[in-house]
């Protein structure tokens, strides 16, 4: 078995830290002092151009993107609230649990997991339910690997006057993102994938419509309490409420820093190119992708379906025993599919590295002696 520090993090997320990432968080640094101030306001400013807005708040979250994903819930909506959620796979569906939790009236539309979010399904659902206040959807769903119609789903909510929630956790900084031209009202994002830092830090981006659902709302809140956030961000010098992630806040913006030097462009187009790779490797071998309905796939992950008969799980152990780490499938496709995350600070020749194990392992006898024991 590999030695778990020299693993090649080839799953979803976490995602590889870069070592000036890692450097950049291993200073001491009060939360209370001009010089945090000063990083939290840098982090949040470098934050505009990925979340692709001039005017919206982007408050930083003491916790994973789930919990930039409950803050969303807890602040925005009044109990008995109808939310209209989309749940063609795992997180999008988690995203509608935890609005069920507190006490909201979910409409799960788009529940299968082998197609894209459809638009028109969406409206359908609106039209039976005029009273919904919001639309959720996950941009980059982790779990199957489909982009799903961000900007058309926003266009059919607005038209009907609901609010639009965004999961942007493992899209934000890998593939573009238009808050402010799709009309976005709520859009999350962490710390631990595209911006190739530790987990523990949330990201939650409100329009003015957001903003004031905050005020209004009236569901129990305290540790994940928006308003406090804004209060804090607002006052003489930008503060949290309480004591930050500081480390995290400081890698997050080294991360931002290394984005900003290689270009947005040109990071999107590395995740582009890692993807097509991916899956042109896929194609010469026969393995097909999970999801047959997905019309768009996402550029930060792909989820290959294995060979007849073989397991994910042993697949897995097989890649770790050789230094690679890769993700099993989620869902139906369980223990028959493997999910290879390409985002972040992954390059061209990692994904070369990956696929040149994958495609030893599949060809080896290990298979029959791994367990899944352990994955």
């Amino acid at each position: 078995m590999s030695d778990n520090a020299t693993l090649l993090l080839m799953t979803p997320g976490p995602t590889r830290i870069p070592e000036r990432v890692l450097h950049a968080g291993t200073r001491p640094l009060h939360h209370r002092t001009p010089e945090f101030s000063d990083a939290l306001a840098e982090t949040l400013d470098r934050l505009r151009p990925l979340y692709g807005t001039v005017d919206a708040d982007i408050l930083p979250i003491h916790g994973t993107g789930r919990a930039g994903l409950e803050a969303a819930v807890v602040n925005v909506f009044d109990p008995g609230d109808t939310v209209v959620a989309c749940c063609n796979g795992k997180f999008g569906a988690m995203w509608a649990d935890l609005a069920e939790i507190y006490g909201l009236r979910v409409i799960r539309v788009c529940t299968d997991w082998e197609r894209t979010v459809d638009p028109a399904e969406v409206a359908t659902a609106l039209e039976g339910h005029p009273e919904a206040r919001a639309v959720s959807v996950v941009h980059s769903e982790t779990s199957t690997g489909a982009l799903n119609p961000v900007s058309r789903v926003a266009e059919v909510a607005r038209a009907r006057g609901a609010l639009v929630l965004v999961d942007a956790v493992s899209s934000l900084g890998g593939t573009p993102f238009r808050f402010d031209a799709w009309g976005v009202d709520v859009a999350v994002t962490s710390s631990q994938k595209c911006l190739m830092s530790s987990p523990g830090l949330a990201f939650v981006a409100l329009s003015a419509a957001a903003r004031a659902a905050v005020h209004r709302g009236s569901l129990p809140r305290a540790y994940l309490d928006l308003r406090s956030v804004l209060a804090s961000l607002a006052g003489e010098r930008p503060e949290t409420p309480g004591t930050a992630p500081v480390m995290v806040v400081l890698q997050v913006r080294e991360a931002l820093r290394m984005i900003d030097e290689e270009g947005p462009g040109v990071v999107f187009a590395r995740h582009r190119d890692m993807a097509a790779h991916v899956r042109g490797w896929a194609a010469t071998r026969g393995l097909g992708l999970a999801g047959s309905g997905i019309l768009e796939r996402s550029p930060t992950l792909t989820a290959l379906l294995l060979p007849d008969g073989v397991d994910a799980a042993a697949v897995r152990v097989a890649m770790r025993n050789r230094g690679i780490d890769i993700a099993t499938g989620r869902g139906t496709h369980r223990t028959s599919a493997v999910r290879i995350g390409h985002l972040g600070d992954i390059r061209v020749a990692d994904v070369e590295r990956t696929l040149a194990t994958l495609d030893e392992v599949l060809r080896s006898d290990d298979l029959c002696r791994a367990t899944p024991h352990g994955a």
